[in-house]
C-alpha cells in the first residue's frame, strides 16, 4: 500500500484487502463502518502501511467487540479515543512547557490540543468507576494488540531481509553473527577469530523482579491472537472468515478478563514462565541459531562434517533461588524449583531423543555400526534386558535406532529415578550421543550425525540436564547477622530462624548439586558487598551446614557491587578477596576464572543515571586492570533492569559500547519482566536477538572496537567529569529535599505498585525499609513511569548540559563514543515515553510546588540538550518505524494516564470521606491502569 496515497484510497484498498464476500448471497462479512472508522484514526499516521493495517485490524475488531459488549461503551471509547489523538497532535511536549495550569495541572491555556486534553479529563472524571474500569480494559487489550502488531511487522520485515539475501555473498548482512565473525577473521586472522568464537559465551539470567505486569492468563490469549494473525496474510475465503471469527473471540475474551492476577505467583509458580520461553521458543530456537551460523560458514559442507558453532548460550535463573528480601524463597522452594526444571528438561530431551531414535532407520547392511556402537549396545543390555527387550528386534537391522531408542528409555528412567537405569550426569548421556554420532559418521551417514544428533548433542551441551543454571543470592547482612547468632548460641544451639534458613539453603544446595550436577547450583551472589569479610562470611556458613567437609558444596562466590561507594571501592574488596583460602582454591579448580556482578539499578538510584552510568564504565576499567595484573580469567555480570533508569536499552549496543577486556567473548546479563517476553516470546525475534548478542560480544574483542571504545573513553573523560558532577549534584539536591520520600509517594502510584500481585517479591527488602533508601529500585523507576515522567532514566542530565554549555562538543561525543552514544539514545526513547501535561497533573497531586518545579523544569531542560544533541525535532525522529510507533501509542497512553490521576487524586483528596467500598473501587481502577500503561509504554521497570 503506498504511503502517500489518499485516506479515500487506503480505505478503498483496505476494503478490498481485508472483507469477505459471500459468493452465493452476496453478504459482507467484514462489517464497513467499523472499517472505516478504524481506518480514518490510523489514516494519516507515518509508519509502514503493513504496521498500519494491522493496527486498524486490531482496532476494527475491538470496537466490533464493544459493540456487541455496550454500544455506550464503545461510544465512550470512541470519543476518548478521538479527544486523545486530538491532544497530542502537533508537538503537544514543546507546547507543555510554560503552559499555564489550573489547580490539577490541566492546561488552561485555548489552543485546539488543550482543549481537546480537557474534553478527555472531563469524559473520564464524568464516568462512573465501573464504566471506567472496562473503558481501562478496552485499552489496555488495544496496547496488547498493538504489541502484537508491532511484533509481527518486525519478523516480516527479518524475513524480507533474509528473502534479499544472496547465499553467494561473504556474509549474511541478516545474520549479525557471520558478520561479526567475518570481521574478526580480516581484523586479526582466521586462526585467533576461530579462537575467540571458541570463547564465546551468552549468559542471560532470567530473573523474579516483579516487572511482569501481565498476567499469565492474558499472556495465553496473547500469543494465540499472534498466530491467527501470523496465519492471516495466507488465508481467503471461509478460512479468513474462521481466523477473524477467532480472532474476536480471543479479543472478547481479552477484554473482559481481568488484566490482574487474582493472586501473587508462589516462587515455584514464577519457574513457569521460564518453561513456557523453553518451551516456545529456546528448545529448538537455539539450535537453529548454531545451525544457521554453520551453513553460512561451513557452505556446501554444512551438515557433513563436524561443526564450528559452538554451543554458547547458557541461561541461567534466579526464580526460586533469589532470596535477597524475598521470604518467599525458601530452601524448600529451591529444591522444589530445581526438581521443576530438571523434570522437565530431562522429560524434553527424552521425547527429543525417541523422535530422533526412530528416524534413524539405517540398516546395518548399508549403515554399518561401529565397534565403539555395539559395545554401546552391549552395556544396554547387561543394565537392563526390560529397555532393550523391545529394541532386541531391530537391532540387528537398525542398530542406531536401537540405541537411541535404549538411550531415550535411560532418560525416562533418570525423571523417575530408577537409580539401575537412569543418567547420572548429562555428560553420560552426551557421551553416548558422540557414541552414536561418531559410529554413523565412520559409517558415510554424515548428514544423519551432524543433522538431527548434532542438533541433539547442542540442545544437552546448551541446557543439560539442568535447563538453566540457577543462581542463588542472600544480603551480606544476612550473612552477618547468621554467623553472631551461630557464634553466640553455637552450630547446635537455639537459632534464629533466619539463621536456620540461612543454613539450610546451603544445604539445598548442595542436595541440588548431588541431584542434578554441579552446573544447576554453583553460584551464590553478594547483595551489597562491602569487604572481602562479606565473602569469606559465605564460605564459612557453607562449612558450618555440614557435618562432613566432603559434603560441602561447590561455591562460585559472587560479590555484588551496587551502590557508588561500592563501585568506587571494588578493586579494593578485589584485593582482600585473594588474600581467603577459599577463593585461592577455586581459582585453581576454575582456570583462574571470577565472576564479579556489577548493579545497574541501585547506582542510578542512589547516585542519578549519568553518575551511575560513568561510576560503572570507570568501575569496570579499573577490575579489567586488576584482572590482568592477577592473571584472573575475568566473567563481568551485568544486573540490568529493563527500563532505562536501571540499565535498560538494546543489549548488543551495551556490549560494544564496554570497555576494552571487559567482555572477553563472554556477556553475562540479567533478563527481568517484560524483557524476557519481548525478547524470548516470539521464536524469529528470539533468533534476532541472541545473534545479534553473541555478535557483539564477539565482535567487542575486535581491535578496532577496543581502540575506539578505549581512546574515545580517554578523549571524553574531562567532559565525563564536569558531567558526572554537575548531575550528581543536581539529583542529590533532588533527593535530599525535605519530605521528598512522602511527596514522592504522592504523586506517583508507588503504594498502589506495591499492591499488585505481579510477582512473589516485595517492593522493599524486610531490612527496615523506612526511607527511599530501603525502597528497591524497581518500584522507584516502575511509579516514575506511571507518572509519565520516567524521572530515574533522566534526571540530572539536562542541568549538567546546561552547565558545560559546549552543543558542538556534545554533538561530537554522540558521534565519536559509542558509551555516550547509548547512553543519550536510550534517554531519547525513554523522553519519547514521558507526556509533559500528563506529568504536570501528577505532580499536582502532591502539595510541593518547590518539588514539581525542580521536576518539571529539569524535565524539560533535559528534553532540549538531547534533542539538540541527537538533531531531533522530536524524541525518536530518526527512528522512522519505532519514532512513530511511540507517537501512535502515547495518545491511547494517555487515556488509561487519565485514568489513573483521576483515581489517585480522589484517593490522596478525599482519604478519609471515601466508604471502604469506593476506595476498594478507586484501587481496583488504579491497579488496573497500571497494567495497561505497563502494556502501553512497553516499560515497567
Amino acid at each position: 500500500m503506498a504511503e502517500n496515497t489518499s485516506a479515500e484510497q487506503r480505505l478503498g484498498d483496505f476494503i478490498t484487502g481485508d472483507m469477505v464476500t459471500d459468493v452465493m448471497s452476496g453478504t459482507r462479512r467484514i462489517d464497513l463502518t467499523d472499517l472505516a472508522a478504524a481506518v480514518e484514526v490510523l489514516s494519516d499516521i507515518d509508519i509502514p502501511a503493513e504496521l498500519r493495517d494491522n493496527l486498524a485490524l486490531f482496532l476494527r475488531l475491538e470496537r466490533r467487540v464493544l459493540r456487541e459488549y455496550d454500544a455506550k461503551v464503545l461510544d465512550v471509547f470512541d470519543e476518548l479515543m478521538m479527544n486523545v489523538i486530538r491532544a497530542n497532535a502537533g508537538d503537544p511536549g514543546a507546547e507543555a512547557d510554560g503552559e499555564a495550569v489550573d489547580a490539577q495541572g490541566m492546561p488552561a491555556s485555548d489552543t485546539p490540543s488543550a482543549c481537546a486534553f480537557r474534553d478527555a479529563v472531563a469524559l473520564i472524571d464524568a464516568l462512573p468507576v465501573d464504566q471506567a474500569q472496562v473503558i481501562v480494559r478496552a485499552f489496555t487489550a488495544f496496547f496488547h494488540l498493538a504489541n502484537l502488531s508491532e511484533e509481527n511487522y518486525r519478523v516480516a520485515q527479518l524475513r524480507e531481509r533474509e528473502r534479499n539475501v544472496s547465499t553467494e555473498d561473504a556474509v549474511d548482512p541478516a545474520n549479525a553473527l557471520t558478520v561479526a565473525f567475518h570481521q574478526l577473521n580480516e581484523e586479526v586472522g582466521g586462526a585467533k577469530a576461530t579462537e575467540l568464537l571458541s570463547r564465546l559465551e551468552f549468559h542471560p539470567v532470567f530473573t523474579a523482579h516483579p516487572t511482569e505486569a501481565r498476567r499469565k492468563a492474558v499472556e495465553g490469549k496473547i500469543r494465540r491472537i499472534a498466530r491467527l494473525l501470523e496465519e492471516r496474510p495466507y488465508m481467503g475465503g471461509s478460512d479468513l472468515v474462521e481466523n477473524e471469527r477467532h480472532m474476536l473471540q480471543e479479543i472478547d475474551a481479552l477484554v473482559r478478563t481481568s488484566p490482574i492476577a487474582l493472586k501473587k505467583p508462589t516462587p515455584v509458580e514464577e519457574a513457569d514462565t521460564i518453561i513456557d520461553i523453553f518451551d516456545s521458543t529456546l528448545f529448538d530456537t537455539i539450535p537453529v541459531i548454531y545451525r544457521r551460523f554453520d551453513d553460512w560458514v561451513l557452505g556446501e559442507v554444512a551438515g557433513t562434517v563436524p561443526p564450528v558453532c559452538p554451543a554458547f548460550f547458557h541461561p541461567g535463573s534466579w526464580i526460586g533461588s533469589d532470596r535477597d528480601g524475598n521470604p518467599n524463597v525458601t530452601a524448600k522452594a529451591s529444591r522444589q524449583v530445581a526438581a521443576k526444571y530438571a523434570t522437565h528438561m530431562i522429560s524434553k530431551l527424552a521425547d527429543k531423543c525417541r523422535r530422533v531414535g526412530r528416524n534413524l532407520t539405517l540398516e546395518a547392511a548399508y549403515t554399518q555400526p561401529s565397534d565403539e556402537l555395539l559395545n554401546l549396545w552391549s552395556h544396554q543390555v547387561e543394565m537392563s534386558e526390560v529397555l532393550t527387550e523391545r529394541a532386541r528386534e531391530i537391532s540387528n537391522s537398525e542398530p542406531h535406532r536401537a540405541v537411541m531408542l535404549v538411550m531415550a528409555a535411560r532418560l525416562d528412567a533418570t525423571v523417575t529415578r530408577n537409580a539401575d537405569t537412569m543418567y547420572r550426569t548429562a555428560e553420560e548421556f552426551l557421551e553416548n550421543l558422540r557414541v552414536v554420532q561418531r559410529s554413523l559418521a565412520a559409517a558415510g551417514a554424515r548428514r544423519a550425525a551432524y543433522g538431527p544428533v548434532q542438533t541433539l548433542i547442542w540442545q544437552v551441551e546448551t541446557f543439560g540436564f539442568h535447563m538453566v543454571e540457577m543462581e542463588f543470592r542472600q544480603h551480606s547482612v544476612v550473612h552477618s547477622r547468621a554467623l553472631a547468632d551461630i557464634r553466640e548460641h553455637g552450630i547446635h544451639g537455639e537459632l534464629a530462624p533466619m539463621t536456620r534458613e540461612v543454613l539450610d539453603t546451603f544445604r539445598a544446595i548442595g542436595s541440588i548439586q548431588k541431584r542434578y550436577g554441579q552446573k544447576m547450583a554453583r553460584r551464590y551472589i553478594i547483595s551489597f558487598t562491602k569487604s572481602a569479610s562479606h565473602v569469606a562470611d559465605v564460605y564459612e556458613l557453607a562449612n558450618l551446614a555440614f557435618a562432613h567437609a566432603e559434603d560441602v558444596p561447590t561455591l562460585d562466590v559472587i560479590p555484588l557491587f551496587e551502590q557508588l561507594e561500592d563501585l568506587e571501592g571494588c578493586v579494593d574488596v578485589l584485593e582482600e578477596m585473594l588474600a581467603i583460602p577459599a577463593v585461592q582454591n577455586r581459582l585453581a579448580e576454575s582456570g583462574r576464572r571470577m565472576e564479579i556482578m556489577l548493579g545497574y539499578s541501585d547506582s542510578s538510584k542512589d547516585a542519578g543515571p549519568t553518575t551511575a552510568t560513568l561510576a560503572l564504565h570507570s568501575a569496570e576499567e579499573r577490575i579489567v586492570a586488576w584482572a590482568e595484573k592477577h592473571n584472573i580469567d575475568l566473567v563481568l555480570m551485568h544486573g540490568r533492569g529493563g527500563a532505562v533508569g536501571r540499565g535498560g536499552g538494546p543489549a548488543n549496543r551495551a556490549v560494544l559500547a564496554q570497555p576494552a577486556g571487559s567482555v572477553n567473548c563472554f556477556f553475562k546479563v540479567t533478563e527481568q519482566g517484560e524483557v524476557i517476553f519481548a525478547r524470548y516470546g516470539n521464536p524469529a525475534l528470539a533468533q534476532r536477538h541472541v545473534e545479534s548478542v553473541a555478535a557483539a560480544t564477539l565482535l567487542n574483542s575486535a581491535p578496532s572496537v577496543e581502540r575506539t571504545n578505549t581512546e574515545m573513553t580517554a578523549r571524553y573523560a574531562e567532559m565525563a567529569a564536569s558531567l558526572n558532577e554537575a548531575s550528581h549534584e543536581r539529583y542529590l539536591d533532588l533527593l535530599n529535599t525535605e519530605e521528598f520520600t512522602p511527596w514522592f509517594s504522592c504523586v506517583t502510584p508507588l503504594t498502589e505498585v506495591g499492591l499488585l500481585p505481579i510477582g512473589s517479591r516485595p517492593a522493599k527488602r524486610g531490612l527496615g525499609a523506612k526511607s527511599l533508601d530501603d525502597l528497591r529500585t524497581i518500584p522507584w523507576v516502575f511509579s516514575w513511569s506511571q507518572a509519565r515522567i520516567n524521572l530515574a532514566a533522566w534526571y540530572g542530565l539536562g542541568t549538567a548540559c546546561e552547565k558545560l554549555g559546549d552543543l558542538d562538543l556534545l554533538q561530537r561525543a554522540y558521534r565519536e563514543w559509542p558509551l555516550f552514544n547509548t547512553f543519550i539514545d536510550n534517554i531519547e526513547m525513554s523522553i519519547a515515553k514521558t507526556d509533559n501535561r500528563i506529568a504536570k497533573m501528577y505532580l499536582a497531586l502532591g502539595d510541593r510546588a518547590d518539588l514539581a518545579d525542580k521536576v518539571f523544569d529539569e524535565m524539560m531542560l533535559t528534553r532540549s540538550w538531547v534533542l539538540r544533541i541527537v538533531g531531533d525535532a522530536w524524541p525518536l525522529e530518526h527512528r522512522r518505524v519505532l519514532g512513530q510507533a511511540v507517537r501512535v501509542r502515547n495518545p491511547f497512553v494517555d487515556a488509561l494516564s487519565l485514568a489513573q490521576v483521576r483515581a489517585l487524586r480522589e484517593v490522596r483528596a478525599n482519604q478519609d470521606e471515601l466508604s471502604e467500598e469506593a476506595k476498594a473501587e478507586f484501587m481496583s481502577l488504579v491497579l488496573e491502569t497500571v497494567t495497561g500503561v505497563s502494556a502501553g509504554l512497553q516499560n515497567t521497570g
